[in-house]
């Protein structure tokens, strides 16, 4: 069929030749050579039309072919051959259209099948050998080198193995396996080489079974009743009326000729496939890749969204939240330290302590005599510094005894984070906590989503429970469903399907592509997500911000709606045109160029879906440019929140002359960054509301700029009040309780401001 496909690509060069030529050789006298040109031009088109309509019915698929079929052979009988290659030109012209739009559809699985190895490095007659991944069987012991896909399902032979399993499992963080305990094929080795003992054979392994999942659901996966199809049948049936009265009334073929010329549904033949390419071509420009129209049809309609965790809901990379530092260490240059030593590693979660440096401004040094012990930690020298960073149990045994080491080891135990601890010379100097974080823009989504008429939002992940329950909580969905493995993510879809319909699977790891290609339309995060996720969706989000999800869906149901406005309208001209027809008011030719003229104005207004929705309020916009300097602008802040947050925390520990100084190092950092960064805020306020048709626009978000102020300013007087020795117990606990506020109203408030700004960006 693809050969066919491809054979047909011919047509529309063809039948514009003929329809020109035709044209030449009129105007130059030549009225034979111009009906043997259109007649050859639709005659040609006829045939191919009837091989499709032959193979439609054998497949029980009835389509709107059948009128332009009737209309092309009744100008041939005839002799209308003008007539019948404008029907034909136009008939063309449409499939070209929609071609263009499912053309774009890459369903194969190459990306999925090239990322599994095709071969194994086996241990065989005292040494390595590179196997074909084939013979691999059950018992056979491999090598499994840094960085490679692991190829079977195993049990880990030897030294603990670390594995990042976010493809397999939406884990964020890598995890560690023991000897003896099972590894899923499809894991990268994130740590130093490891033997597997395999316990399948390749076909029969984890991943395989993945492959061959996404292949059965594509097969199975019924498709959607196209728009165009729901009007094909009663459109035909009173076509067929009107040209069957008016011939048996008149005794005139040719008025029901003229009847099936008009009636040629080229609304529904044009209109359609150019206002959903358009529509595709607007979600393009947004960095959403739409692979064919009638996904873009079905997310118009959507009524339910599952949504995978990790990487799609959440961030997907581990991230710096919080640290506690021993006193007396800057929590700054302990971050340094362990970032400068932690560049030597590819572990994940080094490379995430890094990047909260770099994000800080931090200037990192280059490390020497560093030692690692793959997965635990690393040691090594910064300068003439010897500075370790690792999990507990690695820096237990390799730092002295002290009262704040039990401090940090219960500090750490923490559910959903991932605990840093960072020696100095042997002392421990404090802990960093790490953690997948929700995306800012996250809530946001789920309210538009809810907005444009999705009744249902279901949580579907890999990941435990308790971190799925709470993120559940936070976004607030319909349903958590966690701990689950691909084939049951595929389930969740059909379950979804079985009560409403269409269904949207939004996901980015391997284990999300098996249930992205069961679902009416399958959303992929494609930016960081897996290749074999972007090859199974229907629609893949090219930039790594989830919000583009809600740009799709506004954007399909703005195109279906002009589609339906140009069907509507191109029907009901077409209607009046037939009745005009049957009463032999209008020839074949006539009623061909009427069709003409009521298809350029359908064509017309579907290409408004081209451009944006026209807004009858003004509403505020930022540009690129602003929204990412007003992010910049807080992550280099992070230090300082942080910064509330230790002192808070350390009070208690320091000497009252100690607290004085603290504090007013605290209020002196917090007036000369933090204020005139919200000062700065204030202002992007004013130009939003004079931009936007509402003043009072983003009041309650300046009235937290102005408690912030009051908090910093009350600070000062708490500090000021202190006796001249030091602050008494209940001074120190006021001091404490406006700290932590602080801490809490920042976090907030900055989570506000970007998931407003990201929901004001232009483009």
């Amino acid at each position: 069929m693809r050969g066919w496909r491809r054979a047909k690509e011919w047509t529309l060069p063809f039948v514009a030749v003929a329809l020109v030529a035709g044209g030449v050789a009129r105007l130059t006298g030549q009225e034979d050579l111009a009906a043997q040109l259109w007649a050859t031009g639709t005659a040609a088109i006829f045939a191919v039309l009837s091989i499709d309509i032959g193979i439609g019915l054998h497949r029980r698929e009835f389509g709107l072919d059948l009128i332009a079929a009737l209309a092309m052979g009744g100008a041939i009988f005839f002799g209308e051959y003008l007539a019948g290659i404008v029907v034909a030109l136009m008939f063309t012209g449409g499939q070209f259209l929609e071609n263009f739009a499912q053309g774009r559809a890459g369903r194969e699985m190459t990306a999925l099948l090239s990322r599994m190895p095709s071969s194994a490095v086996r241990y065989e007659s005292g040494g390595l050998h590179e196997v074909a991944l084939s013979v691999i069987v059950p018992g056979d012991l491999i090598l499994v080198r840094r960085g490679e896909i692991v190829p079977v399902d195993g049990i880990v032979s030897g030294p603990d193995a670390v594995l990042d399993q976010s493809a397999l499992t939406g884990e964020a963080l890598p995890v560690r396996r023991n000897s003896g305990q099972a590894v899923m094929s499809g894991s990268t080795n994130a740590g130093d080489a490891f033997d597997l003992q395999a316990t399948s054979a390749a076909a029969d392994s984890t991943y395989a079974g993945v492959v061959r999942l996404v292949e059965a659901a594509q097969q199975t996966k019924a498709p959607m009743v196209r728009l165009a199809a729901r009007f094909g049948l009663g459109f035909l049936a009173l076509t067929l009326t009107i040209a069957g009265l008016a011939w048996g009334y008149t005794g005139e073929a040719t008025r029901a000729l003229a009847v099936i010329v008009v009636a040629t549904p080229c609304p529904l033949i044009l209109a359609v496939p150019v206002a959903i390419v358009s529509g595709i071509s607007r979600c393009a420009k947004k960095g959403i890749l739409v692979k064919d129209g009638g996904a873009l049809e079905a997310l118009a309609a959507a009524k339910v969204v599952l949504l995978d965790k990790t990487g799609t809901v959440t961030d997907g990379r581990a991230r710096l939240i919080e640290m506690k530092i021993r006193d007396g260490l800057d929590p700054l240059e302990v971050l340094r330290l362990a970032a400068s030593l932690d560049q030597s590693s590819p572990h994940v979660v080094a490379q995430a302590l890094v990047a909260a440096a770099r994000e800080r401004g931090l200037r990192l040094d280059v490390p020497t005599d560093v030692r690692e012990a793959p997965g635990s930690g690393l040691a090594g020298h910064v300068g003439t510094l010897h500075v370790l960073v690792g999990g507990w149990a690695f820096a237990r045994a390799r730092i002295e005894g002290a009262d704040f080491n039990s401090e940090i080891e219960a500090w750490i135990r923490r559910e959903g984070t991932v605990a840093v601890i960072v020696a100095i010379d042997g002392k421990l100097a404090g802990a960093i906590l790490l953690a997948d974080q929700i995306r800012p823009e996250a809530g946001s989504v789920l309210r538009h989503l809810r907005e444009a008429g999705v009744a249902r939002i279901v949580l579907v992940t890999g990941d435990r429970a308790d971190l799925a329950a709470g993120v559940g909580a936070f976004v607030g969905v319909d349903q958590v469903i966690s701990q689950m493995k691909p084939e049951d993510k595929t389930t969740a879809v059909e379950a979804e399907r079985a009560r409403s319909r269409p269904v949207v699977m939004i996901g980015d790891g391997v284990n999300d592509a098996p249930a992205l290609a069961a679902a009416d339309v399958g959303i992929a995060m494609g930016a960081r997500g897996a290749a074999a996720s972007s090859e199974a969706a229907d629609v893949v989000i090219l930039v790594d911000r989830l919000d583009r999800v809600v740009d799709a869906v506004h954007i399909a149901r703005r195109s279906r709606g002009i589609a339906l406005q140009s069907v509507y309208v191109g029907i009901g001209l077409s209607i009046a045109g037939m009745m005009v027809a049957a009463f032999g008011y209008l020839a074949p030719v006539g009623g061909a160029l009427f069709q003409e003229a009521v298809d350029v104005a359908v064509i017309l207004n579907a290409l408004r879906a081209l451009g944006p929705a026209i807004s009858l309020g003004a509403r505020p916009k930022l540009s690129n440019e602003e929204l990412a300097q007003l992010e910049a602008e807080h992550v280099a802040l992070a230090d300082v929140i942080d910064d509330i947050r230790m002192t808070s925390d350390r009070l208690r520990r320091l000497s009252k002359t100690q607290v004085k100084e603290e504090l007013g190092r605290l209020g002196c950092e917090l007036r000369e960054r933090l204020l005139p960064h919200e000062k700065q805020d204030e202002q992007v306020y004013a130009r939003l509301r004079r931009r936007s048709a509402a003043p009072d626009a983003l009041a309650g978000m300046s009235r937290t700029h102005m408690e912030i102020q009051r908090q910093v300013h009350n600070l000062d007087v708490m500090c000021k009040a202190f006796d001249q020795e030091a602050p008494t117990e209940a001074q120190l606990h006021d001091v404490e309780r406006l700290l932590y506020g602080l801490e809490a109203i920042m976090r907030l408030h900055f989570a506000q401001e970007e998931e407003i700004y990201r929901s004001l960006e232009s483009g």
